[in-house]
């Protein structure tokens, strides 16, 4: 064998050593760089037939170095030299664009799809705690106050005529001073519900109620305002005016909830694994649903500070907020099959 002759040989010495395979390692190391830093497009047919040949050769020189207790030096550098050949050659090489390629195509679907039941618990919650205040509101107009705190309303309560209400929607003079307090109206709201909805995350933790009372939250100041301007006979175009970046807040806040809720649940009910264990894999899963999450509510900002403010034809952004839904339904549960190459 090439080690025992190695070890047996007399006369035996590192520089000896070197000096009969240090032109296999220099190339090796020189093709390395080459595909790390351009790839294999990088490099001729010979050169990439050359390759496992000379990453043979290094763990060969690398067996008889232990073998032979040569010098740490050279011993660290061959290891080093082997483990990148090793990744290199035989390890999933992806450049950054084909992972973000990957997360958006394929991991962020597929990880909103994984929560689904969650998703529709916490949507269900939303929507309790907007038809609670709704109907608390609508038959008693005092308990808006207790729903919507002032910063938040802005003026828009029970008190308020049906023209200042009908001009916060956009429809009122403009460049006027309505405007300048829907705009901010408008960032206090996405400010707000950006707050609860990773607060809604971060909590799950504990067992999942922070999450389920926060979202249960959501809902209580859409459903207060909505009952205040349906009173007013307004309510077709509130339902506008929240729509048009509604339908993809709400949904990031749903999915926020939801990831948390998956990782309380896990914690909660963890089967045969340990609870860390449990919490660590619906963790994986929950973090690549919020990092979608933020995009989405970056997406939102965009659609509330700009399309709302701009356009204020009801029919219109009632039309925008839909097509918006039907994206985000068809983009997560629609699945799509990863290509492998």
């Amino acid at each position: 064998m090439e080690t025992a002759r190695a070890t047996d040989a007399p006369g035996f010495s590192t520089s000896r050593f070197r000096a009969e395979r240090e032109a296999d390692w220099i190339a090796f190391d020189t093709l390395l760089g080459r595909l790390e830093t351009r790839g294999a497009k990088a490099l001729s047919s010979d050169e990439l037939l050359q390759l496992p040949i000379l990453y043979r050769a290094t763990l060969s020189s690398l067996s008889i170095a232990r073998a032979t207790m040569l010098d740490k030096a050279l011993l660290d550098h061959l290891e080093g030299l082997a483990m990148r050949g090793y990744f290199l050659i035989y390890g999933v090489r992806e450049t950054r664009l084909s992972r973000l390629r990957r997360f958006f195509l394929y991991d962020w679907p597929a990880a909103v799809r994984a929560v689904w039941k969650e998703t529709l618990i916490i949507a269900l919650i939303i929507t309790l705690g907007a038809l609670t205040s709704w109907s608390l509101v609508a038959h008693n107009p005092e308990w808006y106050y207790n729903f919507v705190p002032d910063e938040m309303a802005g003026g828009r309560d029970p008190r308020a005529t049906v023209e200042f209400l009908r001009s916060t929607l956009g429809h009122g003079k403009a460049g006027g001073e309505d405007e300048g307090a829907l705009h901010v109206f408008a960032t206090f709201l996405f400010t707000h519900n950006s707050r609860v909805s990773i607060m809604s995350f971060a909590l799950g933790f504990a067992f999942g109620v922070p999450t389920m009372m926060l979202e249960f939250y959501q809902g209580i100041g859409l459903g207060a305002m909505l009952a205040v301007f349906s009173a007013k006979g307004l309510g077709v175009d509130f339902g506008g005016w929240l729509f048009i970046h509604g339908t993809t807040e709400l949904f990031a806040a749903a999915l926020s909830g939801a990831a948390g809720l998956r990782i309380g649940s896990a914690v909660v009910f963890p089967g045969a694994r340990s609870r860390l264990q449990a919490a660590a894999e619906a963790g994986r899963t929950a973090g690549k649903v919020m990092v979608g999450v933020i995009l989405m509510l970056l997406a939102a900002g965009l659609l509330e500070g700009f399309g709302r403010q701009l356009i204020t034809d009801t029919v219109m952004r009632y039309a925008i907020g839909s097509l918006m839904l039907a994206f985000w339904l068809a983009y997560f549960y629609i699945p799509r099959r990863e290509n492998v190459a």
